[in-house]
């Protein structure tokens, strides 16, 4: 490789890299993460109780709702008088560890204690942070613990303290900073992307001129570090700048968005900060943004008193909405950019019908007064100013301009044949769902906020098989394909067709996107494929600047090869990591099973054995059952449910999306629009073969196969697998499993079609996400029938929604293609005995995902001894024995396991 080259992946890998069970890459382009403080004993006294009355699945709880609330790196903290830190430290990571939901995020290891920080990092998973070592107590304890980190692979946060004293101006923030780093990187070789300077955040405003500097000073050392100390971040606790105004929420908030706002053009990437004490930064009255930033920025001497004063009048003060349409009186530039960022489609047909009249060409209204709107709302939404429901909905207003439009172009075009329009758009986009997969929520939503930025969409729709997408992309010549998968076969479809395009000589970048997807899966499997670009896209704001970066002329050469780069470092590190993991062979993880006492369980029998269905269904009874907080996220919209309809960042359009859905649910409702069927069954059972589950039919044996953990353990935790809930046949008793399949999809499909004719994405998606809400919803009801009724084991059970949200009941339903059993091919062996397909017409594709998508199936276990766990990777020994278990070929079993088998 050349030095060009060198240099070239040098800068490419030199980001900030942290990962629990998915990697986070800090660039540029990340803006801002966002340290999740709640499982941190100093700063949350529930949190602390909950540690000292040794509750730990309630604190996991806490864990839970901050990475669900958009944390991005999860700090914990056990530093407690009364706490015997390194026992509570290393016990809380443990447990995350078996959480696949909380684990995904990287953990900060947060403590002042050495021998805690050490504990941590001695079972933490993933790359973490240590929070944090300074020059305090001098140089050489100071370079001890730096290379211990280093050792352990972690990334750390120095803090700007030293021997004299904690850095409380300027130049005592840069001469500490520019200290420790040369220490780290010249003395220690610590990699500087590995280091985060926390340059100490104080109050302002407090009365004392000493104090007056406080925010400016950081904002400015921030920029410094980043100037003068490369590829090092910088990071904070947020909260402090505004310790003065405490009980006026208000002048908070507003001094939180203002700091964060100059902090984060300075360079800040990374502090805690209470997403539910931000203000939107546009959204600051006018009034008080200029005391506030007086004061961050210390323009005035007076600006102290001037917002004490003014703050007076802020407490409590509610924020006034409403409806102004003064707007219409402004230029006609002016209105059709409002109605584009507003949404609002009534008065669109008018306004470009002026513009029509006043332009030469139809042509031009698209290209000149609708795309200068788009381009707004494009930054809007890159610059973290607007959501992706706003978005969907300036979308709607697009189209609906357009579809007036079009018939004038068409008129013009006869008039004048040989006139040829140039090209408006940014390039033209495939969308597909590889073949196999019927979801398309994700995937109609970047297509949506990708139109909106000027391209143009081909979108094939849902099971498009590979040679459809290749002549698709051959026929329309376009610049960029787009995959989506939701199910695990989906990433075999990907690598097929990444190695079809390679074949014929495509050149065409691949977007890679869906919810089984990941950076890991696709620098792995799907990059080593093809020779040109290959991007992993996680979310719609971020295909906007990848297919940029992808189709810039100037710079689209340099972007593909450090993407390539980037990948390839990324892969081989991915593969390296694998082999320093310790696994078991099955039979040595059958021998460290869950053991169950089965003198002594309590296995009661079904009230009703045997198979039913329910064809016709009130909806109705679901609406207590929906769980709303996986709605707000299908439209990227982070934050617990009902919380989220208050937050200070995403609550106001929260509000709006949830009252827009409230009215398509009374349609659907009144109009019953929609069809809810069910099946399920309840069985006698038991294991056997170790990992094998046999229940019986009307006398007909169905056998269900399970895999089991096989990562090598701590002292005391079993290798998994579902069969260990279901007690042994040799044991002599009888136990029992249930199956199911739910589906509210009948129906959907249409309605969202119809609007999807009718240029209306916003209410189509609407649709799907409604549906989706309601399987779940259904699954969830019929669960609590199974175990309070049908099987009875619970008949008194009385749980709230929330509850029965966080999983509070006895007993399990796993499904699969889920982490406890990820092999889809169970869902054959269900579809068999329940005859899902003649019952209720729910079908299989040919990679196994249900159809209508809306649809839920999977297993009932009713022993208090089940739980919920992930598999995680096997070895190719499991692989062998599940392929002669199921007696199918090897090569068909590793295609179907691909995803969970470990790579080395």
């Amino acid at each position: 490789m050349s030095t060009e080259n060198n240099n070239r992946q040098a800068d490419t890998n030199r980001y900030l890299k942290l990962s629990g069970l998915e990697p986070l890459v800090v660039t540029p382009e990340s803006n801002f993460v966002n340290v999740g403080e709640r499982t941190n004993v100093a700063g949350s006294k529930k949190f602390l109780r909950l540690i000292k009355e040794e509750k730990y699945e309630e604190a996991l709880d806490i864990a839970r709702d901050q990475v669900e609330g958009g944390a991005q790196v999860l700090d914990v903290n056990m530093d407690d008088g009364l706490l015997d830190g390194v026992e509570a430290m290393v016990k809380f990571l443990n447990l995350i560890v078996a959480e696949p939901d909380i684990a995904r995020v990287p953990i900060m290891i947060d403590s002042s204690k050495w021998e805690i920080i050490e504990a941590g990092l001695q079972v933490v998973q993933g790359k973490c942070v240590v929070n944090s070592i300074s020059l305090k107590e001098g140089k050489e304890q100071f370079v001890q613990h730096a290379k211990m980190i280093r050792r352990y692979g972690a990334a750390v946060i120095v803090m700007a303290f030293d021997e004299v004293g904690q850095a409380d101006d300027f130049d005592r923030r840069c001469e500490i900073s520019k200290r420790s780093y040369d220490i780290l990187v010249n003395e220690v070789g610590f990699p500087a992307e590995d280091i985060i300077f926390d340059l100490n955040i104080f109050p302002v405003a407090t009365g004392m001129d000493e104090h007056k500097l406080n925010a400016i000073d950081f904002i400015k050392a921030t920029a410094w570090v980043k100037e003068n100390l490369p590829y090092c971040s910088v990071s904070g606790g947020v909260s402090n700048v505004s310790f003065s105004f405490r009980g006026n929420n208000p002048v908070r908030e507003a001094m939180h968005s203002v700091f964060l706002y100059h902090a984060i053009k300075a360079g800040m990437n990374m502090g805690i900060v209470n997403p539910n004490m931000l203000e939107i930064y546009d959204d600051i009255p006018k009034d008080l943004l200029e005391h506030v930033e007086d004061v961050i920025l210390n323009r005035r001497d007076d600006a102290t008193e001037r917002l004490l004063e003014f703050a007076e009048n802020v407490v409590g003060k509610a924020r006034e909405n409403k409806v102004d349409l003064s707007w219409r009186e402004d230029p006609l530039q002016d209105r059709i950019t409002r109605a584009l960022v507003k949404g609002i489609d009534q008065y669109i047909t008018e306004d470009v019908e002026e513009a029509r009249q006043k332009a030469s060409k139809t042509i031009e209204v698209i290209e000149g007064h609708l795309m200068i709107g788009m381009n707004v709302v494009g930054d809007l939404f890159q610059s973290g100013k607007m959501f992706l429901p706003q978005v969907v909905k300036s979308a709607r207003v697009m189209k609906k301009a357009v579809a007036y439009l079009l018939p004038f172009i068409e008129e013009e075009k006869l008039l004048n044949p040989n006139h040829q329009e140039g090209n408006s758009h940014n390039g033209k986009i495939l969308m597909a769902t590889v073949k196999g997969d019927v979801h398309d929520i994700g995937k109609n939503i970047v297509s949506v906020v990708l139109a909106c930025n000027n391209y143009e969409i081909v979108d094939l729709g849902v099971m498009v098989p590979p040679e459809k997408i290749i002549q698709a992309a051959k026929d329309e010549n376009v610049d960029v394909i787009g995959l989506s998968g939701l199910i695990t076969p989906s990433l075999d479809e990907m690598v097929f067709l990444a190695k079809e395009m390679e074949r014929q000589n495509f050149k065409v970048p691949l977007l890679i996107g869906g919810a089984t997807t990941s950076k890991a899966h696709t620098a792995v499997k799907i990059d080593p494929q093809y020779q040109s670009a290959v991007v992993h896209v996680n979310d719609a704001s971020r295909a906007v600047t990848v297919v940029g970066d992808l189709l810039q002329k100037e710079t689209s050469l340099k972007y593909k090869e450090s993407i390539k780069l980037d990948y390839e470092d990324f892969r081989n590190k991915f593969l390296n990591r694998g082999k320093h993991k310790e696994y078991l062979n099955i039979a040595q993880a059958r021998e460290n099973k869950y053991q169950v006492d089965w003198s002594k369980a309590e296995i009661i029998k079904p009230k009703e054995l045997g198979i039913q269905i329910i064809e016709e269904f009130d909806f109705n009874k679901l609406l207590p059952f929906i769980d709303w907080s996986p709605f707000f996220r299908s439209w990227e919209l982070h934050g617990k449910y009902p919380d989220i309809l208050e937050d200070e960042v995403v609550g106001t359009q929260a509000t709006e999306l949830f009252a827009d859905a409230q009215q398509m649910l009374k349609m659907i409702l009144d109009k019953n629009l929609f069809k809810a069927k069910a099946v399920f069954g309840l069985f006698p059972a038991n294991t056997v073969n170790d990992d094998d589950i046999e229940l019986l039919h009307e006398g007909k044996p169905y056998i269900f196969r399970t895999l089991r953990q096989q990562t090598k353990k701590y002292a005391g935790k079993p290798n998994f697998a579902l069969s260990d809930f279901i007690a042994p046949k040799d044991s002599g008793l009888q136990d029992y499993i249930g199956c199911f399949c739910v589906s509210t999809g009948f129906g959907a499909d249409e309605l969202a079609d119809t609007y999807q004719k009718n240029l209306d994405d916003y209410n189509s998606i609407m649709v799907k996400a409604l549906a989706d809400r309601f399987a779940e919803a259904f699954a969830e009801y019929l669960h609590r029938e199974v175990r309070k009724e049908h099987w009875g084991y619970v008949p008194e059970e009385g749980l709230s929604n929330e509850e029965l949200i966080k999983e509070s009941y006895i007993g399990i339903r796993p499904a699969p293609g889920y982490p406890a059993c990820p092999d889809h091919l169970e869902k054959l062996t269900i579809w068999e005995v329940l005859q899902v397909k003649e019952t209720i017409g729910v079908s299989l594709t040919d990679s196994l995902a249900m159809w209508p998508a809306a649809s839920v199936s999977g297993y009932y276990f009713g022993s208090k001894e089940a739980r919920y766990f992930g598999v995680g990777k096997i070895k190719e020994d499991q692989v062998e024995d599940f392929a002669k278990r199921k007696n199918m070929p090897l090569e068909e079993a590793t295609k179907w396991l691909a995803p969970n088998i470990a790579d080395d």
